[in-house]
């Protein structure tokens, strides 16, 4: 292989696990793929509360970084933005209590097999040559792009 100088930061979070990156001293920006939006794959960390994310918000923006959000996700709340590596992280603060919190996870194996069945069926539609629709959830949880 290659030789490729780098240096790899890690960072411990509270529950112990760790949290790494590269800096691979080439000052080129991590690109992600052109057919992904922007706030697909990223990396989310709990805040306390709301207000420990408006906070945030506010910290970040006063010093220059764009922010998506504050989005209700209606059990949590959340922030997007991009760390100076052009990782997507996400802030998270959760409105759901324990009780909604487990009401939901005892639906969650169903909305993955009907959502997973539907992505079968339209790959096979589009391997067939036939019309497909692009493929959507059935429950919108990014409100903020549902256009009125």
């Amino acid at each position: 292989g290659e030789y490729c100088p780098y240096t790899h930061f890690f960072f411990r979070l509270q529950d112990g696990s760790f949290i790494a990156f590269f800096d691979l001293g080439d000052d080129q920006a991590c690109e992600p793929s052109p057919n992904t939006p922007a706030w697909v794959n990223h990396i989310s960390f709990r805040v306390d509360s709301v207000q420990a994310l408006r906070d945030m918000k506010a910290r970040l923006e006063a010093h220059g970084v764009e922010v998506l959000g504050i989005t209700d996700h209606h059990i949590f709340h959340s922030i997007y933005f991009f760390d100076p590596n052009g990782v997507r992280l996400e802030l998270t603060a959760q409105q759901a209590d324990e009780f909604q919190m487990l009401e939901e996870s005892k639906t969650a194996h169903a909305r993955l097999a009907e959502w997973t069945a539907r992505k079968d069926q339209w790959r096979r539609d589009r391997a067939e040559g036939k019309p497909a629709q692009p493929l959507k959830p059935q429950q919108n949880d990014r409100p903020e792009f549902v256009k009125a």
